[in-house]
């Protein structure tokens, strides 16, 4: 089976563009999905989490409460690479169990959208690698869209590599600053050279 990671930096279209590829049939994993899972309660990340950061970024449900563990982890490179080695084994775990399944299902191709794919020195674990590429500018007003603040936005965008870093190691680069059906014609052409390999 081919495995085929997509990553790009903070609203770069990810999303967008694995909905695509899932409208298509392929079957795709989220690596954000299973970090909720993660960090859901009652998990063994929750418990570490909770110890390493304190209990004002528990919410009253038991999981993490992102938005009082964003602004800690996006202000201290430290916090955030702490974090980050909590959470990672284990939605790695996940993503390798969720492909197996993939693979034992038969199927040729399986796509997972891994943001921190070159931060995380993952990149290895899969065959090809998409990149979703646009302006930070453009992030920027995707991310006000979503209620960031400016500040925020910029400590987001800084903490991950910048995206013309993982473009040029890329496989494939999707630009995703034109139209919607742009964006969807160079995920159709990708898919057509992924089909063939």
């Amino acid at each position: 089976m081919l495995k085929v990671a997509l990553t790009g930096g903070i609203a770069t279209g990810k999303s967008h563009v694995l909905d695509r590829f899932r409208s298509r049939g392929i079957p795709c994993l989220d690596a954000d999905t299973l970090a909720h899972g993660v960090m859901a309660p009652g998990t063994e990340a929750v418990q570490s989490i909770a110890a390493r950061f304190g209990p004002g970024v528990i919410a009253a449900d038991g999981s993490v409460d992102r938005t009082q563990l964003g602004p800690i982890v996006f202000a201290d490179p430290q916090a955030r690479r702490e974090l980050e080695a909590l959470v990672h084994p284990a939605v790695h775990r996940a993503i390798t169990a969720g492909l197996r399944a993939f693979e034992l299902l038969g199927s040729p191709l399986a796509i997972v959208d891994v943001p921190l794919l070159y931060e995380s020195g993952y990149q290895s674990d899969f065959d090809r690698v998409i990149v979703t590429a646009c302006p930070v500018e453009t992030q920027i007003r995707r991310l006000a869209e979503r209620g960031l603040t400016d500040e925020a936005a910029r400590q987001r965008i800084a903490a991950q590599w910048p995206t013309g870093e993982k473009a040029s190691q890329a496989d494939f680069v999707i630009r995703t600053d034109g139209t919607f059906e742009d964006t969807d014609r160079q995920v159709e052409d990708v898919l057509q050279l992924l089909r063939r390999l």
